[in-house]
């Protein structure tokens, strides 16, 4: 089963592709973890692949579908977390899964109000020392901006900025929200209320995957 999760940044996806890893065995593609892994192993796809985003460009498409190619197991369940973005890279996807006799199972939409992401992220802390996160709001350590495991500062990232998160969904929005009707065209789209609880949000996640009808 190869499983798609679609949605605005700081949705959850991440977290619950980490759940389905562990609790029933998917492998989770991250685009963004395969591609630092390439660059870091210096395979050729990987060296290609620094040569753009040394210079700040976007990885071209058919660089990260050749990627997805080389990691995607023969086996078992995938999960497709941060790809396709667009529709242009959900055609490609297509063609490359078709010409190995594979498919697209479903894909998990996790839907969220902007203002909840906004007020997710921007909220997000994670410590220098050991990579700890905290919410100042949701889950604050027990002195301010002080990692509780191992006393590091806890900073906030640049892409957490409010007004970075804001270009962000919008940019999200634009490219990102037309695969919403691409799916749904396809009848293998199912909506996720990202605003429940990691464990309410996995349980109906878990539904959805066990269900063949």
């Amino acid at each position: 089963m190869i499983v798609v999760f679609l949605g605005p940044p700081g949705a959850g996806k991440g977290t619950q592709a980490k759940l389905l890893s562990q609790r029933m065995g998917f492998y989770h593609l991250s685009t963004g973890d395969i591609l630092r892994e390439a660059v870091k192993k210096q395979t050729p796809l990987g060296i290609k692949a620094k040569e753009y985003m040394d210079r700040g460009e976007l990885v071209p498409d058919s660089l990260i579908i050749a990627l997805i190619e080389e990691y995607l197991p023969e086996k078992g369940g995938v999960i497709l977390d941060g790809f396709p973005r667009t529709i242009a890279q959900a055609e490609a996807l297509e063609s490359m899964l078709n010409a190995k006799g594979k498919k697209l199972s479903k894909v998990i939409l996790f839907d969220s109000p902007d203002e909840a992401i906004i007020d997710r992220l921007s909220g997000r802390r994670v410590c220098s020392s050991c990579g700890a996160l905290y919410h100042v709001k949701y889950n604050p350590p027990k002195k301010d901006e002080i990692c509780d495991f191992c006393g590091g500062s806890l900073v906030q990232r640049e892409d957490d900025k409010e007004a970075v998160v804001e270009k962000r969904l919008e940019v999200y929005r634009k490219q990102t929200e037309p695969l919403i009707d691409f799916y749904r065209k396809k009848n293998i789209i199912y909506r996720l209320d990202a605003t429940k609880g990691v464990e309410e949000l996995f349980s109906e996640l878990e539904g959805i995957i066990k269900d063949d009808g």
